[in-house]
């Protein structure tokens, strides 16, 4: 009988040691962090944004399935998805959730005001009611705005078209990113004395009908950081082409697919920043302390080929620091 105490003895120790570790004299309890991300659909804005946050993890030493565990929730543009996703990603104790995209970022705060959230891909944090300050959050989110050089981007206008008459903006009014970036997109405007349509659509489905009205009104197309539009980019080049209408969206893909120029922010950039902010938080710091941050200068893309069919004069200067400092497409 003792021999079988002894053997019960040795073999709960044994157990122990499994699950527990000595640091600092004291028995610390090991889990495998697991942090969350939600984001609101794929298209490759969005996909870089994620491929930075994984690949920068990676450099920082943390690697998916080894020593980190990755939960990666895709709404694919459904909104109604994006409240149980990330219910699902707080009821499973995850330690830091990414949220890319406005929408995936409000489902999680509103899910939770404990587990610490890095934002993705949100332009302006305050506005959208995530935090109290973007210098000072104050809460349990902080992160990264992908606010758009909106300056830098109208004067590229006026550059590829110095006779521009009116210039037409389009955004959905549901995403509180694309409305701060509308907003931001007409007080320039009005500074630097371009007249400004604006257009709105509630959804995707809207941005048929809703370009070809504008582009009969308008001489060029600006388009601000919207998810929306991003996702459906094919659908408003088409019409641009068909009207011979350019359009300066804010993202480099979006210039791939058929914009013409912009000056964007890096959104591979906006994926690295966010996780050196969770690996921060991992190790302990606040994200109440962590002040938003911005990448604040845009790097210049150019789809030559489009420039052409649209038959644009391309300023030299702008050609020579895309092949330079940028992209460009041809």
């Amino acid at each position: 009988m003792k021999r079988m105490y002894t053997l019960i003895a040795l073999l709960v120790a044994f157990l122990g040691v499994a699950f527990f570790m000595e640091s600092g004299g004291q028995l610390v309890r090991q889990r495998t962090p697991k942090v969350g991300v939600l984001t609101l659909m794929h298209h490759p804005a969005l996909d870089q944004i994620y491929k930075g946050y994984v690949d920068e993890l990676g450099r920082l030493g943390y690697h998916d399935g080894k020593n980190i565990k990755i939960e990666y929730q895709n709404a694919n543009g459904d909104q109604s998805n994006l409240k149980t996703m990330a219910g699902k990603l707080v009821n499973d104790n995850c330690n830091v959730i990414y949220g890319i995209t406005t929408p995936a970022a409000q489902a999680i705060a509103n899910s939770t005001t404990k587990t610490p959230i890095v934002l993705g891909a949100v332009t302006d944090p305050q506005g959208a009611g995530l935090v109290k300050n973007n210098r000072h959050p104050g809460g349990n989110i902080s992160g990264v705005s992908d606010q758009a050089p909106i300056k830098e981007q109208l004067t590229l206008v006026k550059e590829f078209m110095p006779h521009l008459k009116t210039l037409g903006v389009i955004y959905t009014s549901s995403d509180a990113s694309a409305v701060a970036g509308y907003h931001q997109i007409k007080r320039e405007c009005r500074r630097m004395r371009i007249h400004l349509k604006a257009y709105s659509i509630a959804n995707s489905n809207d941005l048929n009908q809703v370009s070809e009205q504008m582009l009969q009104q308008v001489d060029a197309v600006v388009v601000p950081t919207d998810n929306n539009i991003a996702g459906a980019m094919q659908t408003l080049v088409k019409n641009a082409n068909a009207a011979n209408k350019p359009i300066f969206p804010a993202a480099a893909t979006m210039v791939k697919q058929g914009g013409v120029a912009t000056y964007s922010v890096n959104q591979y950039e906006l994926g690295v920043r966010g996780a050196k902010m969770t690996v921060a938080i991992l190790k302990g710091k606040k994200p109440a302390t962590m002040p938003i941050e911005y990448v604040r200068h845009g790097e210049p893309v150019l789809n030559l080929k489009q420039a052409h069919k649209l038959g644009l004069h391309v300023p030299a200067n702008f050609e020579h620091e895309a092949k330079t400092k940028g992209a460009i497409y041809q």
